[in-house]
């Protein structure tokens, strides 16, 4: 219990937003048939029900995760996160340094698969509309801090982005880079969703000592 506790970044009686851990599944899987829900019990905070995500991390991702008390306010959100509505921020540890200090990366995605190598996310311009700003927010060690806004949420977007359009993966990154002894550096910094004449959803979550171990303590 202490251990969530401990990573609550908002609650109020429609929305939790948690800190997540990076190597923690929000769903279960084939390769992870541990994951958030088996945890989800402990959050109830004296509701009936548990709370239930609004959207997905990957399992290596860290930060800002949203959840919903109530089905009416799932509903909601999950709508708003349909609609671009919910704005979003990660750092993230590249294992490199872009040669442009920002931008912006429209760069559409398709999923592919094989046997062999299982399935992936590629650039392709009949795959769907992805959307990132980003920009460098420091350097060390080699290896940039960039900051990423997403105006759209595909799977896996910005580690594509990242390797394909900007030429340098995530540090970290099994799939897109080499995970170079470090666990893949990404992080949900802040997430925020307006609620009209109630207050918003805003929430800020620190950075792990990851990012401290990779040259980024003071970043945050």
């Amino acid at each position: 219990m202490a251990m969530f506790e401990d990573r609550i970044l908002f609650i109020d009686g429609e929305a939790i937003v948690l800190d997540k851990p990076a190597g923690l599944a929000v769903h279960p899987g084939p390769a992870t048939p541990r994951s958030l829900e088996d945890h989800l019990q402990q959050l109830r905070f004296g509701f009936h029900r548990p709370p239930t995500p609004v959207h997905r991390l990957d399992r290596d991702t860290s930060g800002c995760l949203l959840l919903a008390r109530n089905p009416k306010a799932h509903k909601r959100f999950a709508a708003a996160f349909e609609a671009g509505q919910v704005a979003k921020a990660y750092l993230a540890v590249l294992d490199g340094i872009p040669t442009e200090r920002e931008g912006r990366i429209e760069l559409p995605l398709k999923k592919v698969s094989s046997r062999e190598a299982g399935w992936r996310m590629v650039p392709d311009s009949q795959g769907q509309r992805a959307v990132t700003n980003w920009s460098v927010v420091a350097e060390a060690r080699g290896r940039a801090l960039v900051r990423f806004e997403p105006e759209t949420g595909r799977t896996h977007q910005l580690r594509v982005h990242a390797a394909s359009a900007l030429g340098v993966p995530i540090l970290g990154d099994p799939v897109y880079g080499e995970s170079a002894g470090f666990t893949m550096l990404l992080h949900a910094v802040s997430l925020r969703l307006e609620r009209g004449a109630k207050p918003p959803v805003d929430a800020t979550a620190p950075l792990p000592q990851s990012f401290a171990n990779a040259g980024f303590a003071d970043a945050l």
